[in-house]
């Protein structure tokens, strides 16, 4: 049987992990992004450059794929500055009309019978309040405009509509090798551990306060977004994902410290999105140096270091509510992948050196 995927947001985190995902499967591929996707497996596909804000751009680039059964939606319009976004109108409209604009031209042209989302702890509220510990899937919508709901009940009026399944999947922080991305902290990591040992600074954790998270492995949900698109029993289903585990940036920063042969100091917080920008004229020595990809700090970190500043607890001044999500459901239904996350980190930092983003220690 033909099985033709197209995935949007390709070069993006989650996107290029699951055109992996689904080239070791053995489907056929169509990504879809401005510039072509880093991949690690060596199998053809087909890329398509468009701009999914383009209407034009887009009928004429779906329009005449007839032969898609799937689609693996990862795009995402995030806007400068990125958490300010995430309760912007504008954002959301745009969020929504992008999915439009891939859905309506590729249900003209072809026989859809899946369609997987993305979502993620935004959808408990977790960006607005405490929300329970763990978050379950089968609780009530958080009421709170999000691109999330606008988006998910459009895929549900099209799959009633036309007849096609959907998958959503809520990841939590998603670990992997991309850059130029939104929120993607294993470049900031590499970036900032190395600045430290050219100035022969201590890496020191630059948050104020430390506390238990869930990751996951982009690996792993490329892999689950395969599982979904091949088994209908998790059609019309909302998953979360995580590697299984809890873990703090503060207690990986000793081995993150060892591993990149740089000392350890005591905690100093730093605004990494106000530091790391300022460091471009000592970044392009580094490249030099080392021999690295002609890259700014800027094309590296994308909004990344925004994310970096959360997540590391810059300006907290007390203990934030627990985000834990419970991944029972997904475990139960046949879905049982988990990851190391410590292992994860420093898998995709070497990955950065392998590509020359980074420097080796």
């Amino acid at each position: 049987m033909s099985r033709t995927i197209v995935i949007t947001g390709a070069s993006g985190l989650v996107g290029s992990a699951t055109i992996d995902s689904f080239l070791n499967a053995d489907w056929d591929v169509i990504s879809v992004s401005r510039r072509r996707p880093e991949v690690f497996s060596d199998k053809k596909f087909t890329h398509l450059s468009v701009d999914l804000q383009d209407p034009e751009a887009c009928n004429a680039s779906f329009g005449s794929l007839s032969q898609v059964t799937h689609v693996a939606y990862t795009a995402v319009y995030e806007k400068p500055g990125l958490i300010a976004g995430w309760t912007d109108p504008e954002q959301m409209s745009t969020n929504l009309t992008m999915l439009k604009n891939v859905i309506t031209p590729l249900s003209k042209a072809a026989t859809l019978q899946h369609v997987s989302l993305l979502q993620g702890t935004k959808a408990y509220g977790a960006h607005l309040h405490p929300i329970r510990v763990p978050a379950r899937e089968r609780e009530l919508r958080d009421d709170h405009p999000n691109s999330y709901w606008f988006q998910e009940d459009y895929i549900r009026e099209k799959s009633a509509e036309l007849g096609f399944g959907w998958t959503i999947f809520r990841p939590t922080i998603v670990l992997g090798p991309n850059v130029g991305v939104a929120m993607n902290t294993i470049p900031v990591i590499g970036i900032y551990a190395s600045l430290c040992r050219e100035l022969g600074r201590p890496f020191s954790y630059p948050g104020h306060i430390c506390y238990p998270r869930e990751a996951v492995d982009v690996r792993l949900i490329g892999d689950a977004i395969v599982w979904a698109a091949n088994n209908p029993n998790a059609w019309g289903e909302h998953y979360n994902l995580t590697n299984g585990e809890v873990f703090s940036w503060r207690d990986l920063w000793p081995t993150l410290a060892d591993y990149f042969k740089v000392d350890l100091g005591p905690d100093v917080p730093l605004r990494l999105s106000d530091y790391l920008p300022d460091q471009e004229d000592l970044w392009a020595k580094i490249v030099t140096k080392y021999g690295l990809r002609p890259m700014s700090l800027s094309d590296i970190l994308g909004q990344s270091h925004f994310s970096a500043d959360a997540r590391f607890g810059y300006g907290l001044t007390e203990l934030p509510s627990p985000t834990f999500v419970s991944t029972v459901k997904i475990k139960q239904a046949g879905f049982t992948q988990t990851y190391d996350t410590e292992q994860c980190v420093k898998h995709w930092l070497n990955v950065l050196m392998d590509r020359k983003i980074i420097p080796t220690p």
